[in-house]
C-alpha cells in the first residue's frame, strides 16, 4: 500500500473533486465517520458544513485541509468492508481517528484505491501538528496496516506502481460539455501535483502521455504577451480537438504565473532524483554499442521512465525529454548532463540492436569513452509512447493525541 497526504486550505475544492468523481461514475462514498446523518441522506453542504464547523473554531489556521489518498497494488482486490476497516484503521494510527472524514472508493485507474477528506482542526480548536507528518507518522502507519491486513507490502517487488491518471479518449468526448472540461482538469490536475517539471515544455512532455497539450500562443500573439494559456485534447495522431480551453476557467486555476512560480519550486525538488534519472538511462546506455530508438523506449519504460523525443519539420531531434514515473520527475536531457542530450542520444541510435561489450565488466555504469559515436543525426520514426505508459518499472517507493469521547460512523451495508 502506497500514502500520499496533500495538504491545502480548501475543504470546499476537495470535497468537490470527489464529488465530481461520483457525479462521473468514478467514484462512490463508502464511510463517513463522525456524521450524524446516513451517507444517502447528505448532500454536498452537509458535508462541507461538518467540516466548517470546525475550521470556524480556529480561523487563523489557513491550511487546514487534509486529502488523503491509500493506493493498493493492482492484483489486490479488496471489497468495501475492507476498505472501510483500513481507512478506519489508518485514520486511528496517523491520530485522526476522532476526526470526522469522508472515505471515497475511486474507480478511475487500473488498481484500486480510497481517498479521504478530512480536515487537522479538532473540536476543542486546536490544530493537529502536521509537520512531517508523511515521513514520521504515515509511514509506520501504512507498514503497520500492510501487516495487518496482509496487503502486498510497497517496497516488494511484488507491488507494481500504475499511474493515477487516466488518458483521455478523445473518440468519446464532446466538446463544450462539462464531462470535457472536467476531463480536461482531472488530467492537468494530478499531473501539475504530481510531477515536478520546470517548464511548459517540460510540462507538455507529461500531458501530451495523457492526450492534453498546453499552449502559449505565438510569440507575436496577444495571448503569449500576457502570459495567457490554454489547455486542448489531443487525439491519437497529437493534433488538437476541438476549441481550447482558457486556464483561468478551470476550477484549480492552472494559469501561467501559477506554474511559474511552481517551476521555480521545482527546480529544487527535483534535485533528489537527478542521480537516479541519469543512472537508470546511462544503465541502459552502457549495455549497447548502438540501439534502436523503440528498444531504447522500451527498456526506459521498464524501468519506469518514458523518453520523449522532440522534433523539428524535418524529422530531426532537437531535444529528449525523460520523464520518471516513478520519483514523478521531469528533465530535459541537456540538463541531465551532456551524455543525455539529443546529439549524444542520436549517435547511439542504430537500426537494429547490437550488444555493447563492457571492457571493464561494469554493468551500470556510464562509461562515455566507451560509446559508439560514429552515427550520425538522423530522422526518427514517430513513437506512440502512451502504449507502453503503464508497463512494469522495475521498482518503486512511495516518499500522539489525546483522544475524545467517538463519534459516531456511518457505513454503508
Amino acid at each position: 500500500m502506497v500514502a500520499k497526504i496533500k495538504i491545502g486550505k480548501s475543504i470546499r475544492g476537495i470535497l468537490h473533486y470527489n464529488e465530481n468523481k461520483i457525479a462521473e461514475g468514478e467514484a462512490s462514498l463508502i464511510l463517513a465517520s463522525g456524521f450524524a446523518a446516513d451517507i444517502d441522506k447528505m448532500n454536498f453542504e452537509n458535508k462541507v458544513k461538518r467540516f466548517k464547523h470546525l475550521i470556524d473554531l480556529k480561523p487563523s489556521v489557513k491550511t487546514n485541509a487534509l486529502h488523503i489518498s491509500l493506493n493498493f497494488e493492482a492484483s489486490e482486490q479488496i471489497d468495501d468492508s475492507k476498505m472501510q476497516k483500513i481507512a478506519i484503521a489508518y485514520m486511528e494510527q496517523i491520530g485522526f481517528g476522532d476526526q470526522p472524514f469522508l472515505a471515497y472508493r475511486h474507480n478511475d485507474v487500473a488498481h484500486q484505491h480510497v481517498h479521504i477528506v478530512t480536515t487537522s482542526i479538532q473540536r476543542n480548536g486546536e490544530p493537529i501538528n502536521l509537520h512531517n507528518i508523511g515521513r514520521e507518522i504515515s509511514e509506520p502507519a501504512r507498514k503497520q496496516i500492510e501487516k495487518d491486513f496482509n496487503l502486498v507490502v510497497a517496497e516488494s517487488k511484488k507491488y507494481k506502481p500504475h499511474s493515477a491518471i487516466k488518458p483521455i479518449d478523445s473518440s468519446i468526448i464532446t466538446y463544450g460539455h462539462i464531462p470535457t472540461k472536467r476531463a480536461i482538469n482531472n488530467v492537468i490536475g494530478a499531473v501539475i501535483d504530481t510531477y515536478k517539471f520546470t517548464s511548459i515544455a517540460e510540462l507538455n512532455a507529461v500531458l501530451k502521455l495523457f492526450n492534453v497539450v498546453a499552449d502559449r500562443g505565438a510569440e507575436e500573439t496577444q495571448m503569449f504577451q500576457k502570459k495567457g494559456l490554454q489547455y486542448s485534447i489531443l487525439d491519437s495522431s497529437g493534433k488538437k480537438v476541438g476549441v481550447p480551453m482558457k486556464a483561468s476557467s478551470f476550477y484549480s486555476k492552472p494559469i501561467l504565473p501559477k506554474l511559474e512560480e511552481k517551476f521555480e519550486r521545482n527546480l529544487e525538488k527535483r534535485k533528489a532524483y537527478k542521480e537516479r534519472i541519469s543512472d537508470k538511462v546511462s544503465g541502459v546506455l552502457n549495455r549497447y554499442h548502438s540501439i534502436s530508438e523503440q528498444t531504447l523506449i522500451a527498456e526506459l519504460q521498464r524501468r519506469g521512465i518514458d523518453l520523449v523525443f522532440l522534433k523539428n519539420e524535418q524529422g530531426l531531434i532537437y531535444g529528449t525529454t525523460f520523464i520518471d514515473h516513478i520519483s514523478k520527475t521531469v528533465f530535459k536531457g541537456s540538463a541531465l548532463g551532456k551524455a543525455y542530450s539529443a546529439k549524444a542520444i542520436a549517435e547511439v541510435l542504430s537500426e537494429e540492436d547490437l550488444p555493447k561489450i563492457n571492457l571493464l565488466g561494469i554493468d551500470k555504469t556510464y562509461l562515455p569513452e566507451y560509446t559508439d559515436k560514429k552515427s550520425s543525426l538522423k530522422p526518427l520514426v514517430k513513437i506512440n509512447f502512451l502504449d507502453n505508459l503503464h508497463s512494469k518499472p522495475e521498482e518503486s517507493f512511495a516518499p500522539h493525541l489525546a483522544k475524545p469521547k467517538k463519534k459516531r460512523r456511518t457505513i454503508r451495508r
